[in-house]
Parts: structure tokens; C-alpha cells; sequence
């Protein structure tokens, strides 16, 4: 199949630049990279006092790396021709807005120079070790949709996405706090990577029919439409059915049951991709899926917090 032209339509209405920049960062998904932070720093103030500005350098690298790492994705779904003017959500702003590609593969590049020296800073700080692990996790990143075979265009999307914006980031803001990783911050790590990944699943419900018809291999294809809710269904279950075992077994506070509160975003979700087959319909469920990991991870650094404090 050969890819699709691009060109530009005199009925496109131009936003504002600033909100197509901002667009360009898809906001939305700064969250998986804002939380996993928050909480393996949370999970760090019992055992060391914590280092701001170590918290804020890591927190900024997470969402510079986030961000160009989906402006990696706009720029070779686009060189692919998986991108139109049609084409649903916020991705699209080079074939809608007219922004150049190598515009956006630039800017890209450019946050990953920003996360570099941010590194620079933490390592110097912490560990050195850590240069190498922040390179394997900013070249999974750009590997994600870059590369002769896109990890994105796999069955493994969502199992790389949960462990490097959820797992490993936890993990990293624990280290670089406490200068150690303990049993108990892996364990309290995993429902986030299930949810972290569960926003890619999402995703992938939504994009079924146009990955399959370009060749893609995820998981939601594989499975099946049908398939691919109840499996996201099972990583809301999973999730918070992990907190409680964490809570019955007296390996995690009981104030971690506070995380029910956020409950209804998964029901919304779950219900919603049921509801609705339509990519814009099912913007709403991909939205509540997105909720659930950020209202989740935050009710759980409250939880850390209350159990300090208390």
C-alpha cells in the first residue's frame, strides 16, 4: 500500500499557534509522565529527606521526554502516512496545521537535549548509572514509533510504555531520593505500569480499524475489539484489586485504599468503548482511561502522604 499524500486544504481553520504547539505535546499523556514521579518520591519521604531540586529535575526530563516523544510519534506517523486531515484526536498538526515535519522531529530532539543536561544534573547528584539507564528509556522512546520496526506497530506497545513511564520512572525518582530500590517501591510501582499501558490500550481500541488496514500489530488487534475492552477491563481489576493484596498483607498502608475514590473513571471507560465503535465517540472512554491513571497515582501519593504525616 502506498502511502497517502498530504496536502494542505484551504478549509482547514489555522488555530491559535500557541494551542497547535501545545497540542503538539498532547498534554493529555504528561500525566503518565507527572505521576510516576510524585509517587516514587512520595514512596522516598519515609526513609530520607527529600532533595527538591533532584525532584524537579527528574520531574521536568519526564515530561520533556514525554512530549517528544509524542512529537516523535506525529512526525513518523506522518512520514508513514498514518496521519490525515481527517485523521481523529489531537495528533495530525502537520498534515492539519501545516507545521513542517522536520520542524516537529527538531523540537523533539531539542527537549531530548534539554533532558540530557537535566540528567547530567541528576547523575552528578545521585548515580552515574543512571546515564545508561536514561539512555535505554529516551531511545525506547524514540523507538517507539522510529526504527525500522516501531514498537508501537507490536503486540509489546503497552508493556513497553507501562514499564518505562511507569515502573521505571517510579523507580528512578525512589533512587535518586533514597540511593537504594526496595521490594516494597516495586510492588506499589506495578499498578501504575498496568495503567500507564492502559492508556496505550486505549488508545489502540480507538485506533482498531485504521492501524489494521496500515499494517500494525498491536495487542488491541490481536485480540479483537471485544477482546481488547476485556482486557483493558482486566487492567483496571488487576490494578486495584494489586493495591488491596498490597493492604491485606500488610506490605502497604491501609490509607492506599483511598484509591477507590477514583473508581468511576475505569467504569466510564470500560462502559464507553462498549457503548461507542465510532474513533470519535470513543474519545471520552480514551479520556476516563487517561483520568484513571492520573487520579489513581495521585490517590495513592495521598495515601503515602496521610500514612507520613499521620
Amino acid at each position: 500500500m502506498q502511502p497517502q499524500m498530504h496536502t494542505k486544504s484551504s478549509s482547514v481553520v489555522k488555530q491559535p499557534g500557541w494551542k497547535v504547539w501545545w497540542q503538539l505535546t498532547r498534554p493529555h499523556t504528561l500525566t503518565a509522565a507527572f505521576v510516576p514521579v510524585l509517587l516514587g518520591t512520595a514512596l522516598a519521604m519515609p526513609l530520607t529527606d527529600i532533595h527538591f531540586g533532584l525532584f524537579l529535575a527528574m520531574l521536568l526530563a519526564c515530561l520533556l521526554i514525554q512530549a517528544a516523544t509524542n512529537m516523535f510519534n506525529e512526525y513518523y506517523d506522518f512520514k508513514r502516512g498514518l496521519d490525515t486531515a481527517e485523521s481523529v484526536g489531537i495528533g495530525g498538526a502537520i498534515v492539519r496545521e501545516g507545521i513542517e515535519a522536520r520542524t516537529v522531529l527538531y523540537l523533539a530532539l531539542a527537549l531530548y537535549g534539554i533532558s540530557l543536561l537535566l540528567g547530567v544534573y541528576i547523575c552528578a547528584n545521585s548515580s552515574w548509572w543512571l546515564a545508561l539507564i536514561g539512555s535505554v528509556s529516551m531511545a525506547a522512546g524514540y523507538l517507539y514509533t522510529g526504527g525500522p520496526i516501531p514498537i508501537a506497530y507490536t503486540p509489546l506497545g503497552e508493556l513497553f510504555a507501562g514499564f518505562f513511564m511507569g515502573c521505571l520512572i517510579i523507580l528512578i525518582s525512589f533512587f535518586i531520593q533514597t540511593g537504594t530500590v526496595t521490594g516494597t517501591a516495586i510492588l506499589i510501582s506495578i499498578p501504575i505500569t498496568i495503567l500507564v499501558g492502559a492508556i496505550l490500550m486505549s488508545n489502540n481500541i480507538r485506533d482498531l480499524d485504521g492501524d489494521k488496514k496500515f499494517g500494525r500489530k498491536t495487542l488491541a488487534i490481536l485480540l479483537g475489539r471485544k477482546g481488547a475492552i476485556i482486557f483493558l477491563a482486566g487492567m483496571f481489576i488487576v490494578s486495584y484489586l494489586w493495591v488491596f493484596a498490597l493492604i491485606l498483607l500488610k506490605i502497604a498502608t491501609p490509607w492506599l485504599a483511598i484509591v477507590l475514590i477514583s473508581s468511576p473513571k475505569p467504569l466510564n471507560a470500560v462502559t464507553g468503548f462498549i457503548r461507542n465503535n465510532m474513533p470519535l465517540q470513543m474519545m471520552p472512554a480514551m479520556k476516563a482511561t487517561a483520568q484513571t491513571n492520573t487520579i489513581f497515582g495521585f490517590l495513592l501519593s495521598i495515601g503515602l502522604f496521610l500514612d507520613y504525616f499521620l
